[in-house]
């Protein structure tokens, strides 16, 4: 098996645990949003936002332990606060498709607002998938092997050091 296949299957894995975080996160994110609807009188959207701020929490805990454990840990000020930055774009990108369907639409019965908070959660999830691998979870640098020495390795360096 060649770098590229090794590569794949890592993304692959990485792929299938933020899909198992990201998935667990969509159940709550629309649970604590139909509760919220169902015992309050918040509008639409402030609704969604509620829940989508306890869905990223739950991600945070989730991605941090879970789908990039083995990911650099040395900067947690800085992970949480591009975390937070990048969660906040997604919330945006979520609520403003939901907010379109509600407000621009007139779409606005609970199955056609569960319907486009799925569909901001599902483009929101493209942008946060890219986000968090790219800038907040980074992949510790890959080990360089060590100098090689010893005299067949000098030989070979005067070798190539001659005309």
């Amino acid at each position: 098996m060649g770098h590229g296949a090794s590569r794949l299957r890592r993304l692959v894995r990485e792929v299938a645990k933020f899909g198992a975080v990201g998935g667990a996160g969509v159940l709550v994110n629309l649970l604590v949003f139909n509760l919220v609807r169902h015992v309050t009188d918040l509008q639409v959207v402030r609704a969604s936002v509620i829940a989508t701020v306890v869905a990223i929490v739950f991600n945070y805990v989730g991605f941090r332990y879970f789908t990039y454990r083995d990911r650099d840990k040395s900067g947690r000020t800085r992970e949480m606060t591009l975390f937070l930055l990048f969660s906040a774009v997604g919330l945006v990108i979520e609520n403003g498709v939901l907010y379109a369907a509600t407000y621009g639409f007139g779409w606005n019965t609970p199955l056609q607002n569960n319907i486009f908070k799925f569909v901001g959660i599902g483009v929101a999830t493209l942008f946060r998938f890219w986000s968090y691998r790219t800038w907040v979870f980074r992949a510790l640098p890959a080990r360089t092997p060590a100098p090689e020495t010893g005299p067949a390795v000098e030989q070979q360096r005067n070798k190539q050091r001659v005309p």
